[in-house]
């Protein structure tokens, strides 16, 4: 009985050293990002199959791109890293690609379960804030490691649901199901990662989801210099639902103007992402 009450004491112990410690660290990560594209052009815009794959090379090293998390026990800042513009890809066949820097900000306050997420949508900035919804994580057994850090693997299954658009009209919704693998480390206990992932028992260092991966390359923890996490402020308020409203309407209205282009312009195409 003795036994069992001194074991109990010292997990006690241990999980109120771990919350502590994790309340006082901070600190600074860099993050490397990769973005699978696939180009899919209509055989009778006379685009052939080299010409795609070249684009399509292009625009993967466009999107190699550089991100910086500020954290916290409590709060976390992700933002991409100010770079200088990359050269367009060349154009080829009337086929024009622009990728654009983002100057989004996500801000998650894990204590008091909110997010605020600064971005920009077609010319107009953004201010979304809604409350922050946990992911349901499942804790694997795998483990690898990630530099200097042992890493413990976790997935997460999403549903996803998604409406394309043809002829300027919307298509029934397709439905797949997403599978997002993490890397996590307890040598960091604090539950902050890259981007949307967040909630583990460590920092997430590496992140794929089939389609975008994001891997830390560099951690500094409790700088000299005080970072200062706050959320941005300059944007139209709005909560994640209304923000969803207005980007599927703009799509649409996207997506009627370049096809009016179109019919006016020939085969040329005009293709600009952002993020």
């Amino acid at each position: 009985m003795i036994s069992i009450s001194k074991n109990l004491l010292a997990l006690v112990m241990v999980c109120a050293f771990a919350k502590a410690y994790s309340q006082q660290v901070s600190g600074v990560a860099t993050y490397q990002t990769q973005r699978h594209i696939e180009m899919k052009m209509d055989s009778t815009s006379g685009i052939t199959s080299d010409i795609q794959k070249t684009l399509q090379e292009q625009l993967r090293k466009q999107f190699q791109k550089e991100y910086t998390l500020t954290f916290d026990g409590k709060k976390s800042l992700w933002k991409e890293n100010a770079t200088l513009n990359k050269p367009q890809a060349p154009s080829s066949n009337g086929i024009q690609i622009q990728v654009s820097t983002s100057n989004d900000e996500l801000f998650n306050n894990i204590e008091e379960q909110s997010f605020t997420n600064k971005t920009n949508l077609m010319g107009k900035d953004f201010l979304i804030e809604d409350s922050l919804k946990k992911p349901e994580w499942k804790l694997e057994k795998e483990i690898k490691n990630i530099g200097q850090y042992t890493c413990f693997k976790a997935t997460l299954t999403e549903e996803m649901e998604t409406i394309n658009m043809v002829n300027g009209e919307e298509t029934a919704p397709t439905k797949e199901t997403k599978i997002t693998t993490a890397w996590y480390t307890l040598d960091i206990p604090v539950q902050q990662g890259p981007d949307r992932f967040w909630g583990l028992p460590g920092l997430i260092l590496e992140v794929n989801d089939g389609k975008m991966a994001m891997m830390c390359t560099k951690v500094v923890l409790n700088p000299g210099e005080k970072h200062n996490i706050t959320p941005p402020t300059k944007g139209k308020k709005v909560s994640a639902e209304e923000y969803e409203e207005i980007s599927t309407a703009k799509a649409k209205e996207m997506m009627e103007r370049y096809q009016t282009k179109g019919k006016k312009g020939g085969n040329h195409i005009s293709i600009e992402i952002q993020g």
